[in-house]
């Protein structure tokens, strides 16, 4: 189908490589139109290519580090030379890091906000306009239910996933009147490399909220999408966790969030070098 100015609509998905932005890319290729990979490995974005096209998709691969700093332009570059034009922007790219914040490395974690922020944020703003002008079309913003709390040894990136969720509900009401829709999807554990690569999941936590699949979260992001909606919480377990914090005071469920997200190895805060359960986590 080709839209306005003789281009053709496609669906752009970072993180398209692996994970729940491949699972979507599989997904919106039963639709039949262009879909954009982005991603770092040359290798994932190929097998997602294939899956894209084995599905009825037209796949197009940009190979490409988002934490470039003209990363979104080269987007928009991409886009123009191959005749397209962004309709639904897939922002899933994400980075993480678990452990204290004063003890993990400063540039780790301002990546965190580089890529979960600033690259969402930027990436979404010099496509939208474009959406409004044509009255269609809208971003799906992958977020966590991570974002509805603050999260002790994953401070940032719980911080992060909240301004997802705050920055994706805003636009959600600027935009309800122009056919442009804008759906923040907050999911829980997800089994993929994110968490093995991580080792996210070695902590507590996850034993109390079982790890969805990436096809799982696909297919209720695009269906909430698809209807319209503001939020999707995908999974009974995420919509049970989402509700038990909303109604649980901070001064009790700060403590439990870190107990349950502390590794044994964390370093004491306190620069001492020793282990924070023989140090500071000591029993007074």
């Amino acid at each position: 189908m080709i839209g306005q100015n003789g281009l053709k609509p496609a669906v752009v998905v970072t993180g398209a490589s692996s994970g729940i932005g491949r699972a979507i890319a599989r997904l919106v290729a039963r639709e039949r139109g262009a879909v954009v990979l982005i991603g770092r490995t040359a290798e994932g974005l190929g097998d997602a290519a294939a899956e894209v096209r084995e599905g009825g998709g037209e796949p197009y691969i940009l190979k490409l580090d988002l934490l470039a700093g003209d990363s979104p332009r080269q987007v928009k570059d991409f886009l123009f030379q191959n005749g397209l034009v962004c309709d639904v922007l897939v922002n899933s790219a994400g980075h993480s890091l678990q452990g204290l914040a004063a003890t993990l490395p400063l540039d780790a974690q301002l990546g965190i906000i580089d890529l979960n922020i600033r690259v969402l944020t930027e990436l979404t703003l010099t496509f939208v306009p474009g959406m409004v002008a044509r009255r269609g079309g809208g971003v799906i913003n992958l977020s966590s239910v991570a974002g509805f709390v603050p999260g002790p040894h994953m401070a940032v990136y719980y911080a992060s996933k909240g301004f997802v969720r705050s920055f994706s509900a805003a636009l959600y009401q600027e935009l309800r009147r122009t056919g442009v829709t804008v759906t923040c999807v907050t999911p829980g554990p997800v089994e993929t490399g994110f968490l093995r690569v991580r080792s996210v999941k070695r902590a507590r936590l996850f034993t109390f909220l079982p790890a969805l699949s990436p096809e799982d979260v696909a297919e209720s992001a695009w269906r909430g999408f698809k209807g319209g909606r503001r939020l999707v919480v995908p999974g009974i377990s995420s919509k049970v966790a989402v509700l038990v914090t909303a109604l649980t005071p901070s001064v009790l469920l700060l403590p439990v969030i870190a107990k349950l997200q502390r590794r044994i190895k964390d370093l004491c805060p306190c620069g001492s070098g020793r282990k924070f359960r023989k140090c500071c986590g000591r029993k007074p």
